[in-house]
């Protein structure tokens, strides 16, 4: 019997433990050929070699996500032997933990680069090769953290709040070559959460709760777009929103009349998921009336 993923080729970044493992399980036993990357080669041929007593197929490819070259040979090596890469789940990352007024911004920089910079390069990475082969599945680990905040978690945060970003961008600029691209935002047991949530909590928390939310994001059927939220078996999705507003003009109140009017301002009646960014531009400039072409140049 074929299965959802049969034969499809995923690079699962931080794959060595914790929950890219339980990815690169979930997305084997569906029949993806899983590259199961990890800085540690052992924990990466640990996982290879259960992937393939469990009856599927894998390679370990240790590397670091920040380290273009290395990444560049992984793509190479991977599309030499099984002839491309289909789907690319970007899960590698660190914490840092500390509030703002203690954090050394070497630590912000350092989890900004693995989280971000680390999904940017692996990304492009296989950007190429997915617009030519008109197939791309493409997952960005987000987090609630970012979504929302978390008490000393500021590096943490802003990097998975621009992997949103990241993201956003990616699916439209993907979706005419058949590249969707959505994020995952997770709550797992694993060693990133280890003293951060309580034991009773972890204990119902387990990696293998999330992944199989993943089989929605890298199937034929998938999304754009989309903000997974997972954790001990629930699903849900976020959303960035924008309200109504309120047109205030450009008197000499203006400023005066933003303040008094906060309340419509953010009155979330009507608010909508922005189809892309300039939507706001365009409502602004309706509201002010504005006729006319937003857009400089149509696309």
């Amino acid at each position: 019997m074929k299965k959802d993923l049969q034969d499809r080729v995923a690079i699962v970044t931080g794959a060595g433990g914790g929950l890219g493992r339980a990815h690169a399980l979930m997305l084997a036993g569906h029949g993806a050929r899983v590259v199961v990357n990890d800085r540690d080669a052992a924990a990466a041929e640990a996982v290879t070699a259960a992937i393939v007593a469990s009856g599927g197929q894998a390679m370990a490819a240790p590397a670091s996500v920040t380290d273009t070259a290395e990444v560049a040979a992984m793509v190479d090596d991977v599309t030499a032997a099984w002839g491309g890469i289909d789907i690319l789940i970007n899960n590698a990352g660190i914490l840092r933990d500390k509030s703002f007024a203690k954090m050394d911004i070497d630590d912000f920089r350092l989890v900004v680069d693995v989280h971000l910079m680390g999904a940017a390069i692996c990304s492009k990475a296989v950007w190429d090769q997915m617009r030519e082969r008109r197939f791309g599945r493409i997952v960005m680990t987000t987090s609630s953290s970012g979504l929302y905040g978390n008490f000393g978690q500021a590096n943490y945060g802003a990097a998975k709040m621009a992997l949103v970003g990241l993201m956003q961008t990616l699916a439209l600029e993907g979706e005419r070559h058949n590249i969707r691209v959505n994020c995952l935002a997770p709550t797992a047991a694993t060693a990133m959460t280890d003293g951060v949530l309580a034991p009773e909590a972890l204990a119902r928390l387990a990696p293998e709760a999330v992944s199989p939310g993943l089989l929605a994001l890298v199937g034929d059927t998938a999304p754009t777009r989309a903000i997974l939220c997972a954790g001990a078996g629930h699903f849900a999705s976020a959303h960035v929103t924008l309200t109504d507003g309120l047109f205030v003009g450009r008197g000499e109140d203006a400023a005066e009349r933003v303040v008094s009017e906060w309340d419509r301002i953010t009155d979330r009646r009507g608010e909508v998921v922005p189809a892309y960014g300039f939507t706001q531009a365009e409502r602004e400039l309706a509201n002010a009336g504005f006729t006319a072409p937003t857009m400089a140049v149509q696309r």
